[in-house]
């Protein structure tokens, strides 16, 4: 080990959840361009580094969230670590703890997250080798997501997620996360605002636009100045929306249903704003009152759902803790 290098260090990877979220047309690289709102919460999985000289790494993950896991090989942060180590030559076995509070599949970009902090406790242990330039380049090899969580505060996503330009987090609001229980698959879900796109498409054709049902009409694109405008107005006249929410609900069935109930029971208890966080399963209320807060996630806690009382994290950066 290097003389005065950090032994361990511990970092809280925060969730995030998607206050508007714009989708582009598919692009020729396979992803999908997008204009988006994150904000992180107050919600967040802790990671744990300590050196353990030779041999291999060891994960170990407290998972507190129920009945989930995923395997170790597609754990982002094994991948974060193994891609660290190509980059950097960053040579010591490590011991990793992770405790895991956001849930997989929710759109709240756990995973993500987990390995932005991940690329930025090992930057830590090994003396800053990488700029925050090559962090970021790494990261948005990790994930579409993964950029954003390098910084802090709310920030305008744009691109397929590696341009991040900071915004005014909103400041005295609470956010109330509401997972049904279900998850959501990301490609799955873009695959399904594709094929909405394709079949409105066709309807386009044959039919002129006068003459289209108001349902079918493309939404109107919110101008970038407009969406970070809004922002520092109260959230009950937000106009953000996520164009895979009207995607899910017109496929019907029991997930429909249970979109549209969660999203009917936030607004009944009080929420300023509703939404759906990335693709989904999420579903989030936002509150000014810390009091209607409280009272709806009581109210709401009698349901089937995963119900988290939260709020907006305005820190500037993801601090590294050494020990």
């Amino acid at each position: 080990m290097s003389k005065g290098l950090a032994t361990s260090c511990v970092i809280e990877a925060p969730c995030k959840i998607n206050l508007h979220l714009s989708i582009g047309e598919k692009r020729g690289d396979g992803f999908h361009s997008l204009e988006s709102i994150f904000a992180p919460l107050a919600l967040a999985d802790t990671l744990r580094f300590e050196r353990g000289g030779t041999g291999e790494d060891t994960l170990s993950v407290n998972w507190e969230t129920t009945g989930q896991s995923i395997a170790p090989e597609e754990n982002l942060v094994v991948k974060a670590v193994s891609l660290f180590r190509q980059r950097t030559g960053f040579p010591p076995a490590l011991r990793i703890h992770l405790d895991k509070r956001i849930p997989l599949g929710a759109g709240l970009g756990g995973g993500s997250s987990d390995a932005a902090s991940t690329l930025l406790a090992l930057n830590t242990l090994s003396g800053h080798p990488l700029s925050a330039i090559e962090l970021s380049e790494m990261a948005a090899a990790l994930g579409s997501d993964v950029p954003f969580f390098l910084g802090g505060g709310a920030a305008f996503v744009s691109g397929r997620g590696e341009r991040v330009e900071p915004v005014k987090t909103p400041e005295g609001l609470w956010a109330l996360l509401v997972k049904p229980p279900f998850s959501s698959d990301t490609g799955n879900a873009y695959r399904l605002l594709d094929e909405a796109r394709e079949r409105e498409n066709l309807a386009k054709e044959k039919l002129p636009k006068e003459k289209l049902p108001k349902e079918k009409l493309p939404k109107e694109k919110l101008p970038k100045e407009a969406v970070i405008r809004a922002l520092h107005s109260p959230p009950q006249t937000w106009p953000f929306y996520n164009d895979f929410l009207p995607v899910f609900l017109a496929q019907g069935g029991e997930k429909a249903a249970a979109y549209r109930a969660v999203l009917d029971n936030l607004r009944n208890a009080g929420a300023s704003f509703t939404g759906l966080s990335g693709s989904g399963s999420c579903c989030f209320g936002i509150f000014t009152t810390e009091k209607t807060a409280k009272n709806a996630e009581k109210t709401l806690s009698c349901t089937k759902n995963d119900i988290i009382l939260t709020f907006f994290l305005a820190q500037t950066h993801n601090s590294v803790v050494k020990y």
